[in-house]
């Protein structure tokens, strides 16, 4: 079930969903953020769809070498096109899709097919081939472009790796599946958490919510 955080909440869900328990959600709190989503002004950061979890990234710090790198699964991909099919069934407008440069994130991103994808090494997952400092800057870079105001009418898109979502974001993120998004409204310099959406959610809600 999508989790629904009421002290991030903006100010037109937040009445709703501060009385809400995650098992007491209602069909009207999700259409209240779908709704704002279709108005555009969210970045909609997901981590990277499901991968093989016997693979590694055995060069990562090339990322071009794709071969040596972990890749989406089957399930990934389809859950990738899935997702991307329900976006646009709930008429939800993306201007801009940024990515990691490696190349489960980029996939991700490109079988949404919402839009061209750009990646960047601010949002490539570091741990510990790239220094402390290194994985600081990208946690900022990442917390920067969640306080980033989409132009108007659209939201922004970002698909990067659990450790980076972990350390902009904190410890409450520990659990983070693949495919899993984290809607933000910036503003002020800063963002909100509006809600976390698992992969399955979107198709659900694309069937549930009056188009």
């Amino acid at each position: 079930m999508v989790r629904y955080f009421a002290r991030f909440a903006v100010a037109a869900v937040a009445a709703t969903l501060w009385l809400l328990s995650p098992t007491e959600q209602s069909a009207r709190a999700q259409a209240d953020w779908i709704n704002a989503l279709r108005q555009g002004g969210y970045v909609i950061v997901f981590r990277h769809g499901a991968t093989h979890q016997d693979q590694a990234d055995t060069d990562p710090l090339n990322p071009k070498n794709v071969a040596q790198q972990r890749q989406l699964n089957e399930a990934g991909r389809a859950k990738a096109k899935e997702i991307g099919d329900a976006f646009r069934k709930l008429r939800i407008p993306v201007g801009q899709i940024q990515s990691s440069v490696f190349n489960r994130a980029v996939e991700t991103g490109a079988l949404m097919g919402l839009g061209d994808v750009t990646s960047t090494p601010d949002l490539a997952e570091g741990g510990l081939v790239v220094t402390p400092i290194e994985n600081n800057r990208r946690a900022q870079a990442l917390r920067k472009l969640a306080a980033t105001v989409p132009p108007a009418g659209t939201n922004i898109v970002v698909v990067t790796h659990k450790p980076n979502i972990l350390d902009a974001f904190g410890k409450d993120w520990f659990d983070v599946r693949e495919g899993e998004a984290s809607v933000f409204q910036p503003g002020g310099g800063g963002y909100k958490l509006i809600v976390r959406v698992p992969a399955d959610e979107w198709s659900k809600l694309a069937q549930a919510v009056p188009n």
